[in-house]
């Protein structure tokens, strides 16, 4: 979301519910800690009906630990005679504590207010560089650290390590050839906890960082248990970062070399967001597939920088379109002109006719003719259609 012109991103965990003596090890629970240690700032959200509980009590305890600001919201402050009990939950000794009421927006302003005063300063954005940036995301158990070491050994030319630009990462950089590569750390998973949804909860928040700050999202998958939810779901954010991609199957020692084909379809099939992704099935451990990842990155890499002269990108427009017409309630689509206007990744402007009346599944066809003519592999595209064409547009 954004706030007085300052961007973040709001993670919502679920409701704590105690449930006897083991609560504390409740998934939400564990859930709501690990985005505890993500955040910058934490809004802890109270109800001023009940009063503090022993719950928040509990969770207070934790906060307490965190070294992260705390801003307690006490929710459900409708009136005056409620707004006067929330000076008691100073008593829990966690931060500044401040009355709202979700219903009906009362002082919702103020707490965003607050939050963006405590957020630490803006980032500054990296300069282009030609270094690859690549960001290794992938469950914990994947292998993705062995595969860093695997690469780093088989090139034997580390350049050096250096601080990335979140908390607690350390970026690696590596020489291939006469190609320069930085690998954007995720930090690692400092805790597993004991419940399978909170960690790969855990590797969302860690992924999303690092595919913010990259070109090229490899994501490693473990070749004996496959695509998972959270595979998906962090495939998917490279996606929508408009990120490039290549899809690593790690520990293929273990599974049937014969199996590769229709493994690579099924995985395909689990992520068709990512059909432009390549599949490199490797083993950290016996280094089998390795030496092939710079290469597969660079080649994404490049796609994903890559600029198509103006003439030879209308020219398969222009042929996609006569070979197959696009006609809905009686209008037909005229495409006047094409244009990519920026890459990282490809974006193409068509100016057309009626940009209201194509179906996705047409742009679909538009965008795999331009994977034909012009390759692209292991980047998206993004597809835009405008009305008509200014004088500037033209020039």
């Amino acid at each position: 979301m954004e706030w007085n012109g300052r961007a973040f991103a709001l993670v919502d965990t679920g409701g704590i519910v105690p449930g006897g003596e083991e609560f504390m090890q409740d998934e939400i629970f564990i859930q709501a800690r690990t985005a505890v240690q993500e955040a910058d700032v934490i809004v802890f959200v109270v109800d001023a009906l009940d009063g503090p509980t022993p719950v928040d009590e509990e969770v207070a305890d934790v906060l307490r630990r965190a070294d992260r600001p705390v801003i307690v919201a006490v929710n459900k402050t409708d009136n005056a005679r409620r707004a006067a009990d929330v000076p008691e939950f100073y008593g829990l000794g966690v931060g500044d504590v401040m009355g709202i009421s979700a219903l009906n927006g009362r002082d919702v302003a103020d707490l965003l207010d607050e939050v963006v005063k405590l957020l630490p300063p803006e980032e500054p954005e990296e300069e282009e560089s030609d270094t690859i940036r690549v960001a290794l995301v992938g469950r914990p158990n994947v292998g993705k650290s062995s595969l860093l070491n695997a690469l780093v050994g088989e090139q034997r030319a580390i350049v050096s390590s250096v601080p990335g630009t979140t908390r607690d990462a350390v970026d690696t950089e590596l020489q291939f050839g006469e190609d320069r590569f930085t690998l954007v750390d995720t930090a690692g998973i400092r805790r597993s906890g004991k419940v399978a949804g909170s960690v790969e909860y855990y590797m969302v928040l860690r992924a999303e960082k690092a595919i913010e700050r990259a070109d090229v999202t490899a994501l490693v998958i473990d070749a004996n248990e496959g695509v998972t939810d959270g595979d998906a779901r962090v495939g998917g954010l490279s996606n929508d970062h408009g990120r490039g991609c290549v899809i690593i199957v790690n520990k293929w020692d273990l599974v049937s070399a014969t199996q590769m084909h229709s493994y690579a379809q099924e995985v395909k099939a689990k992520l068709p967001f990512l059909e432009y992704a390549p599949v490199i099935f490797t083993s950290a451990k016996t280094g089998r597939g390795v030496k092939d990842i710079l290469p597969t990155v660079k080649v994404a890499a490049d796609n994903h920088a890559l600029r198509i002269p103006t003439a030879e990108l209308n020219r398969v427009i222009r042929d996609a379109v006569d070979a197959r017409p696009y006609t809905r309630r009686g209008r037909e689509l005229k495409v006047k002109y094409a244009s990519e206007v920026r890459v990282k990744p490809p974006t193409v402007v068509l100016w057309v006719n009626s940009p209201d009346i194509t179906h996705a599944s047409y742009e679909r066809y538009l965008i795999n003719r331009l994977r034909d003519a012009f390759g692209f592999v292991g980047t998206p595209i993004r597809l835009m259609l405008r009305g008509g064409r200014s004088k500037e547009d033209k020039g």
